[in-house]
């Protein structure tokens, strides 16, 4: 026998969604993605769901992000590099050599993998381009 679904606090609230295009996939969740990004990186993933587009891009800055946030631009620089470690988002610099870009949230992938190696730029690689020290692997 089925439970029934307990009631929210407010049933006579019901959110829609108003404007602007920000999902998150239920797996996300479920298939312990959230352990696996910790905290400052499910802010960040957070935070680009909420300012995407219909295409699941955001053109948020890295320190627009990081002050959005609360975070240093080490602590975000690492949060986006585990992003893109995971194949959870993908990047395009605004030229060569710029970390800042079109940000993309992709589809949660169905398994773990790392990026191509001709795929988008891995953010320690546009960070060394620049001459900066890529931040170090946790």
């Amino acid at each position: 026998m089925a439970r029934e679904r307990p009631v929210p606090p407010r049933p006579d609230f019901v959110r829609r969604p108003v404007r602007g295009f920000g999902w998150l996939d239920a797996r996300m969740l479920h298939e312990g993605w959230l352990s696996r990004l910790g905290p400052d990186a499910t802010a960040v993933l957070t935070l680009l769901a909420i300012a995407a587009d219909e295409r699941g891009a955001s053109f948020y800055g890295r320190g627009r992000m990081a002050a959005t946030l609360g975070l240093d631009v080490g602590a975000l620089d690492r949060a986006l590099e585990r992003l893109l470690a995971l194949g959870l988002v993908a990047h395009r610099p605004w030229r060569v050599g710029h970390p800042d870009g079109v940000w993309q949230i992709l589809p949660v992938p169905t398994s773990t993998y790392r990026q191509a190696a001709d795929g988008p730029a891995a953010l320690r690689d546009v960070l060394a381009s620049l001459g900066l020290n890529p931040p170090p692997r946790t």
